[in-house]
């Protein structure tokens, strides 16, 4: 499925450059809007996945784009394409929510690098994947697996945000059915923007079985340590500790909120360190047998003002899928 992107722009030939400096080899759909009335239009409509945004425009500039993004509660990638280069306009535009800025006129090689640095291509690819798996569910399951999710990361974010001291963001937990390949593609496109250190651990109980995989964004632990009060050297193994700390706090409590309101008790293995700068899809490939397909649930915990970003997965196995259902199938019952 093509990737749809909104350029907004009032200039014509500003929207014609931009839009022929993207990369030749992104599998995508280009809109434009001439306006930031129009832009706003055009993100209801089409709910574009990346928006590339000027700022000086008639009847609605790029910050009040900005702000109606996120008063609206619209979700939509933005970075910023503009020729205001203060450094006040680049700091105001990402206080506003976009991800990056780009100086105008456009340069290609800047562009590709804006795109390859934060992962959009394989954000929007995910998000193009989730759409095409959500059918797989039913929706009356799917939101009990969402709901159960939420109250049990609810918890779990508890935990870490009495830790940290710090508000933890919360997201809307992704429920798919994926084959092994999907899963390889959806664990890839977590991993692809950054270096990743992840921990994995078991679980079984009562007919229900899996793995939780948390994947830590290595530029993370220089915070994670501040916020812990460790002043020491950042090395290898204070990194592990400190992963290992954060991943027993998700992991166990997320786990210990979905047993009991399962009413069924989780057993949890030894977790094993995956490693440093690790490609987290090889643990897919070792563990293809038994994963032909598997519930997969998604969760991107992140914490404000602080550049601190994780994923952890819930990954159960094919077998587990029909005692699940089983499980959650009271809670439709009028």
């Amino acid at each position: 499925m093509s990737t749809l992107v909104l350029i907004c722009d009032d200039s014509k030939l500003a929207r014609r450059q931009l839009a022929r400096s993207l990369p030749d080899d992104w599998d995508i759909k280009v809109e434009f809007a001439e306006n930031g009335l129009d832009c706003i239009k055009q993100i209801k409509a089409l709910s574009p996945e990346i928006l590339f945004l000027d700022l000086n425009m008639p009847q609605m500039d790029g910050y009040e784009v900005l702000q109606a993004i996120t008063e609206q509660g619209l979700s939509v990638l933005t970075v910023v394409v503009s020729g205001d280069i203060q450094p006040n306009a680049h700091q105001r535009v990402i206080e506003l929510g976009a991800i990056d800025f780009i100086r105008k006129p456009c340069d290609a090689a800047k562009l590709a690098e804006i795109i390859e640095h934060h992962g959009i291509k394989d954000k929007a690819i995910r998000e193009s994947l989730v759409h095409k798996l959500g059918e797989q569910l039913d929706p009356e399951i799917r939101d009990i697996y969402q709901e159960l999710t939420n109250v049990a990361m609810g918890q779990a974010g508890d935990l870490l945000a009495r830790l940290l001291n710090v508000f933890v963001e919360l997201p809307i937990p992704n429920v798919n059915v994926l084959e092994v390949n999907e899963l390889h593609m959806a664990l890839q496109a977590i991993d692809a923007s950054a270096t990743t250190s992840g921990v994995c651990q078991g679980f079984i109980g009562g007919g229900v079985s899996g793995e939780a995989l948390l994947l830590l964004n290595d530029s993370s632990f220089k915070e994670i340590a501040s916020l812990m009060n460790y002043h020491g050297e950042l090395n290898t193994k204070v990194e592990l500790e400190l992963l290992m700390d954060i991943s027993n706090i998700l992991i166990g409590a997320i786990l210990t909120g979905l047993s009991r309101q399962l009413d069924m008790s989780f057993s949890q293995g030894h977790p094993v360190v995956l490693g440093q700068h690790c490609d987290v899809a090889e643990l897919v490939k070792a563990n293809k047998a038994r994963w032909q397909r598997t519930l997969a649930i998604e969760i991107s915990y992140g914490i404000e003002h602080h550049n601190i970003n994780c994923d952890l997965m819930l990954l159960f196995t094919e077998d587990s899928l029909k005692t699940l259902k089983y499980k959650v199938a009271y809670l439709l019952d009028d």
